[in-house]
This record gives structure tokens, sequence and C-alpha cells, in this order.
């Protein structure tokens, strides 16, 4: 079988992904998956409406039944579908249902092993060949993408276990096409990297001519990174972009940018210090680490704890920037400096070095508990933090929250509105 590209339509609504799917075929996509969030909002519509869109194309519904397997496949398969998927982790009855009914309906089907447990895998995969599926699927959640995890372990394992063709998802790109043939797919799964591209059919003659040359193309979107790599990612991505990877949470309120233009971002060193009390503050610079972000709170009042000279030495320790619930002073100075401060305050008063405070332990400014290495990135919109716990997924959100800006800001500017591309009165509470 030769290497199919797979376009997941993973949209919620109907439009904006017929518009995609125009200009993904453009580029060279062979199969259409009307996506499981895309069926949840339109229902079986999208099937159809895709069908009738694209008349000679193979649409796949990605149902991912888990129940009801004959009523599921019959309806999928009269929308106009070719190819329906269930869920390996469903009953082996429900799947024999769904192979039986997809029989009846001239469908094919294929078992999704997402969420199947390590151990089962292998076994789970033989026992959907077994049942009659036309196809397997190795699948990584968004979720888990959004953690670093990537879907070639499990792709070896399930190419060395079956006989059938077997399709691959979880954030590929033009850069991992080639290698999830070479690993062993057949049908190669993208989304988001022409879903959120800002010319979908540039991006699929791109992953096309990877799959078909066996080399990778290097991509600096659409790609899920590690620890090692979130430094680079968050000097991308806005403070905003982060706040909407957090539902909205994450900022440090009451705190500004003392050099509008400035950004950094980096693990938190916290400092604990009396109103004024400018000691640990200092000493913090020489604790600090290359690339940390000092967090200082001191009360939220002044006098200053930090001013042009912490600055110098700051730069020498090549320290990323500091955050002061509190108040800082020589600005005009720091700012030639070009040094990221962001402050709550800013005064001409100096405070005394009294030695009053810790450092590395907890602090909380504005609302917000920040933990020694947290990581806290500051630009213009303000400052957030991430908990180091979760800064692989937020950082990967984050990446995903500016792709998808990236696409609707080009639909935008195509002539219409945020509100009508969206489609926003559909979507408002009544």
């Amino acid at each position: 079988m030769k290497p199919i590209l797979q376009l997941a339509l993973d949209f919620v609504n109907l439009k904006r992904a017929l518009k995609v799917a125009e200009e993904a075929v453009q580029g060279g996509v062979d199969w259409l998956e009307a996506g499981t969030p895309l069926i949840k909002s339109e229902g079986l519509n999208a099937v159809r409406e895709l069908r009738k869109k694209f008349p000679k194309a193979t649409i796949i519904a990605d149902m991912k039944t888990m129940d009801a397997g004959r009523i599921e496949t019959e309806a999928a398969a009269k929308a106009g579908a070719d190819i329906i998927c269930v869920l390996a982790a469903a009953s082996c009855s429900t799947v024999k249902e769904c192979v039986e009914a997809g029989k009846n309906y001239g469908a094919r089907i294929q078992a999704d092993l997402i969420e199947v447990k390590e151990k089962e895998l292998e076994k789970r995969a033989k026992e959907m060949e077994k049942l009659g599926v036309d196809y397997v699927g190795v699948h990584i959640a968004i979720d888990e993408q959004m953690r670093g995890v990537d879907p070639f372990v499990r792709l070896r394992k399930i190419a060395k276990a079956v006989n059938i063709p077997i399709a691959v998802a979880g954030g590929i790109n033009s850069e991992t096409a080639a290698r999830a043939v070479k690993e062993g797919a057949r049908i190669v799964i993208v989304g988001g990297a022409i879903n959120k591209a800002e010319k979908p059919a540039r991006e699929a003659r791109k992953i096309k001519k990877a799959i078909a040359t066996g080399k990778a193309i290097k991509t600096e979107l659409f790609k899920r990174v590690t620890l090692t790599e979130v430094r680079k990612i968050l000097t991308l991505v806005s403070t905003s972009n982060i706040s909407d990877a957090m539902h909205r949470t994450g900022d440090i309120k009451g705190i500004h940018s003392v050099c509008p233009g400035l950004k950094m971002a980096g693990p938190a060193l916290t400092v604990r210090t009396y109103p004024g009390d400018w000691a640990k503050p200092v000493e913090a610079v020489d604790r600090a680490s290359k690339g940390q972000v000092i967090v200082i709170d001191a009360g939220g009042t002044g006098p200053a704890v930090w001013g042009e000279l912490a600055t110098h030495g700051a730069i020498q320790r090549k320290i990323a920037g500091v955050v002061i619930n509190g108040a800082a002073r020589d600005t005009a100075e720091i700012c030639k400096l070009k040094f990221p401060v962001f402050s709550k305050l800013v005064t001409p008063q100096a405070g005394e070095p009294k030695g009053f405070g810790e450092i590395g332990v907890p602090v909380t400014i504005g609302g917000l508990s920040v933990q020694d290495g947290d990581w806290i990135v500051g630009d213009a919109d303000g400052v957030v933090c991430i908990p180091k716990e979760k800064i692989v997924e937020i950082t990967n959100r984050a990446m995903s929250v500016l792709e998808q800006e990236n696409r609707l800001r080009k639909e935008i500017d195509r002539g219409s509105t945020l509100s009508k591309v969206i489609e926003l009165l559909r979507w408002e509470k009544r």
C-alpha cells in the first residue's frame, strides 16, 4: 500500500473545516477525516458536507465508537463515510458489530488503539486484526502530546504485530512524517500541522514531499518539545498565549514591565524580604544560576529593593530577569542596559540592607503562589507563572494557542472578522 496522507479535521466549526480541507487537498492530502470534535459539534452533517464537496475523496468518520457498533457504523456509512473508526478499547462484541455493519454498507473499519495500555498493545492489535478490521491506528492523544509523548515507540511494536495497514497520529509534521513511514505506518494522519498553518496547501505539500522522499523537512511550528527545549518556545509565545493555555490563569497581578519591549523567561529563584530591605535580593544575584528569574516579594510597597547596580551584577551572572512585588528605581539606566525588570512600583527612594528574609522559599504575589523553580515569563502584557511540574505541557499548549491564532489571523485578513470566522453568536451562552 502506497503511503497515504490523511488530514484530521479536528475543528468545531464546519465552515472552517471545509475551507482548510479545500486548501489541503490542493496541497496533495489524500484522505479527509471528519474529526471527533467536528462530529460532536456538527453531527454527521460534517461527513455529508465533506462527501458533497469532495465526491471522489476517501472520507473517514472518526466516531471513536465505544458502544452500539452497528448503529453508529450504519449512520456514518449512510452519511457518506468510507472508513469508520472504532476504539480498540471497546468490547470485542462492539468491534465485531462495526466490522459486520461495515461489510453491509460498504465501509472499512479502523480500530484506534488510543489509550490501550502499553502491556496490552500488541495483543489488542492482533485481536483487532483477527476480528476483521481493515486498519489499526496508533494514536497519541492530544493531551498526551502536550506532555511530550510521541507515537513512534508504539508504532514500532504494532508494525511487528500485525499484517494489516497501520495508521499513525500524534503530532506528526514535516519533520516526522518520513519517520512515521519508515517505522511502519502506511497512513500518516496529520492534524494541527495543516489545520493551523497559515497556508494549509503549502504545509500539505511539505509533508507529502517528506513522505515521498523519506527525508525530514524542518519546521519551526507544529511540533512538541521536551524539557530541554522549553526556554526556546517560551521566548516565542506570549504571556497571553500562556494564560490561555492555562485556562485563563497564571498571571501575577499588579506586576508590569519597567522597560516595555523586553521579554524574559526562566525558572524562578524566589526571595522573600521586608519592604525596602534589599540585602536578600542582592544576595540572590550571587545565588542565581544562568537563565534564572529572581522573584522578589517585598510586601508590595516601597522603598526600592532593586536598582542599577544590582542590575549590572545580574547581567554579569546572565540572569534572565527580575520580578519585584515592591519597588524598583534607576529605571532609565536599567532600560539602557536592556535588562528585563517587572515591578509593582517605581520610586527614587532606596531602602536599607538589613538582611531579613529568605531565599528559595515559596512567595505569594498578587494572590498567586510562586514556588522556587516554577517558570516565569514576562512581556509587555505582564508576568505569568507556570508550575514547574507542568512546564512541558503548558509550553506545548501555549505553542498550540500561538499556532491557532496564526491561522485565525490569516482567515480574518482575507476580509472577515473574528466574530464571523468563529461564528461567535452561535457559541454565546443564552
